[in-house]
């Protein structure tokens, strides 16, 4: 041990003066909102270095299939099983499942349709004026019922995306590092990178972007409410989160901010992560919701109520839905206060599908900012599995993948119409959201991934099928 403290000093003296002019480098340049494109020609370089590997991989796969038997075997398809569908995701990402459904069950049997040919939607019922019965009749909900028991629409949003080749990440279901000598030792080196420079690198940007973040907004929380004091918070805000952004190399394209960015007023987005406000927050500043915590995320609650209004519940004030009503409704009605950001899914969804909006954020009037974050899982999956991963756990994944690249679209703002209910006016901005990030517009509860379904459900669904037996 003796040996290596020369050999440490002399490293950490030469590596020192570079370090803390990096450091000192993302600090000046986050506070001024500007980038060197240091992070772009990074994931550009990723890109080709990705398809390097995609190209050995596919000639591996083909000298295997070649020398593992005389006979002639089927061939295999490259990322995908051959009844597979591809459903495309806004610019980069894929959803893959194995059923093509025609019969399409929602929670009551209003909202069942069916798929023609060419996969849009039409009615049920249309055309049937036959009152005989036959048995063929109620096939459709059996095979629905079966397609639901081998794949459902609800279980795989809650599972990581799959990518058509691989990122070179052991955690990831593709893993290719020891299929050739040269994927090896490219995934060594990458794994070098990441986890001996990148990591302790992002772990230091992290610890002194909390720090920062924690310091400077106590010192704006001592200035007089007032024009002065938001103008302050926003600065701050800005550069504070565009400095922790660096801790995960995030890559973001934002879209149409100069004409739809929210200045007051709700903004809603689908969710897949925590770090969907650190998205967000790196080019606008925010009020959020949300319930009150301890522990660390705690101490980033009281650091960020201190300079801007926001709104935290306790525990016991979280179901009631009206205090909740109550409290937006007072911060929307100060036209000064920030726009608030809320995620009307209510848990995070692996981005390749949105789930139903409830309706809560829907009813308290004003105008609602629509925003589709879409991310792109080639550099790392952002969804956090809270049911699999603890909040450390994810945030190690996140600071040793490669990077985090999204795009973000600001939408036009949308106004619920007098006849219009709560329900409707979240479905219809929900569906706002999926078509402009290229995500699967479902209707099913979030909540299905802590809860059974409910019963209600099941037996709407039964008197269903049992109108079509008495053909009702």
């Amino acid at each position: 041990m003796a040996l290596l403290m020369p050999f440490v000093s002399v490293a950490v003296s030469i590596l020192y003066t570079p370090f803390l002019l990096l450091i000192l480098c993302i600090i000046f340049l986050a506070s001024i909102g500007k980038s060197l494109g240091v992070r772009r020609l990074y994931v550009n370089i990723l890109l080709k270095l990705f398809e390097y590997g995609r190209q050995h991989i596919e000639v591996a796969k083909k000298l295997q299939r070649h020398d593992s038997s005389d006979e002639e075997d089927p061939p295999i398809p490259d990322d995908k099983p051959p009844s597979a569908i591809i459903k495309e995701n806004g610019l980069n990402g894929t959803k893959m499942t194995v059923i093509e459904r025609q019969e399409i069950l929602g929670p009551s049997p209003e909202l069942n349709y069916r798929k023609d040919q060419n996969g849009h939607r039409t009615e049920q019922g249309i055309g049937e004026t036959n009152l005989e019965f036959h048995f063929y009749h109620c096939m459709d909900l059996v095979k629905a019922g079966m397609e639901s028991i081998i794949e459902d629409q609800v279980t795989s949003v809650f599972e990581a995306e799959e990518l058509r080749s691989w990122n070179l990440l052991t955690r990831t279901n593709r893993q290719y590092e020891f299929l050739t000598w040269r994927l090896t030792i490219i995934w060594m080196m990458g794994f070098v990178v990441r986890y001996f420079f990148l990591l302790p690198l992002r772990l230091l940007i992290f610890v002194i972007g909390v720090w920062w973040l924690i310091v400077s907004t106590a010192c704006v929380g001592t200035l007089p409410d007032g024009p002065f004091k938001q103008r302050v918070n926003y600065a701050t805000s800005i550069l504070s989160f565009n400095f922790l952004s660096r801790c995960i190399s995030m890559v973001i394209t934002y879209h149409d901010g100069d004409v739809n960015k929210p200045k007051n007023g709700i903004c809603v987005a689908n969710h897949t992560s925590p770090i969907d406000v650190l998205v967000l927050m790196c080019d606008n500043c925010y009020s959020l919701i949300g319930q009150r915590h301890d522990g660390f995320l705690g101490l980033l609650q009281r650091a960020l109520a201190r300079a801007s209004p926001h709104i935290w519940f306790e525990r016991s004030e979280v179901k009631d839905r009206h205090a909740v009503a109550r409290r937006l409704k007072e911060h929307i009605s100060v036209p000064d206060n920030p726009p608030i950001l809320i995620f009307p899914e209510g848990t995070c969804i692996n981005n390749t599908s949105v789930m139903q909006f409830k309706k809560g954020s829907f009813e308290v009037g004003g105008t609602i900012y629509p925003v589709a974050i879409k991310y792109d899982p080639r550099f790392g999956d952002a969804f956090w599995n809270s049911s699999r991963y603890g909040m450390l756990h994810y945030l190690l994944n996140m600071m040793s993948s490669w990077a985090i690249v999204c795009d973000v679209w600001y939408l036009p703002p949308m106004h619920r119409d007098p006849n219009e209910t709560a329900v409707d006016f979240a479905n219809r901005v929900k569906a706002v959201v999926a078509r402009r990030g290229g995500l699967v517009d479902l209707m099913w509860d979030g909540q299905l991934k802590r809860m059974k379904a409910k019963k209600e459900w099941r037996e709407l669904q039964q008197e269903e099928f049992s109108k079509r037996l008495k053909r009702e």
